[in-house]
């Protein structure tokens, strides 16, 4: 199944267009130590915050980071055409509260845990960003973000846990699925039972 999504994330990136050469000059690293920040934050607090409170605390930073419309229409597959506005604007928003839900019910605690940005480079779909969290333990766990621009900011569109795992491609294997066989009713509907279940 890695081997599978790994191919799955090759082909999301060589069908994305290429990013223009004038938008290669920027950094796209803030973005990421951005999120990091108010994740790290929310961490040394989560006792006193609980679930609510962290994911209060976390929804406008991951909004902001993560291109979220971009990454359900990919997710979806070529269902996302025929859907109506109604319907997409639904799905982005049960999407966004899902992967807000995740950070705050992962995230749960602080144990000496500390986020590293490291390089840049670039691709066809725009810039990875490599980065680490370091747990308490010293034990590092990679975590790359690809990046693209929308509306002249950058933007997080995946993330590849230990540097090969595409959760875009995990999603798009589950989510795509669900959509034919239960429409967009259904991938909601699943979504939220999802974001739920962080919470317990």
């Amino acid at each position: 199944m890695t081997a599978l999504l790994r191919r799955v994330a090759l082909a999301f990136l060589l069908l994305l267009p290429i990013a223009p050469g004038a938008e290669a000059q920027q950094d796209p690293r803030p973005v990421v130590q951005g999120l990091y920040d108010v994740l790290l934050s929310t961490m040394k607090e989560a006792s006193q915050l609980g679930f609510k409170g962290r994911y209060q605390r976390l929804d406008p930073a991951v909004r902001k980071a993560y291109d979220l419309p971009f990454m359900i229409s990919i997710a979806v597959g070529p269902s996302w055409a025929q859907l109506n506005d109604g319907q997409k604007q639904k799905l982005t928003e049960a999407f966004a509260r899902y992967s807000i839900a995740q950070y705050a019910g992962r995230f749960d605690g602080y144990s000496g845990e500390r986020f590293e940005v490291g390089n840049v480079s670039d691709n066809r779909a725009g810039k990875m960003v490599d980065t680490k969290l370091v747990q308490g333990n010293g034990e590092p766990v990679q975590l790359n973000y690809q990046m693209h621009q929308a509306a002249g900011a950058w933007k997080i569109i995946d993330v590849f846990l230990s540097g090969t795992i595409s959760q875009l491609a995990v999603n798009r294997a589950e989510f795509s699925g669900v959509i034919r066989r239960d429409g967009p009713d259904g991938l909601v509907a699943l979504l939220e039972r999802k974001a739920a279940d962080f919470d317990k």
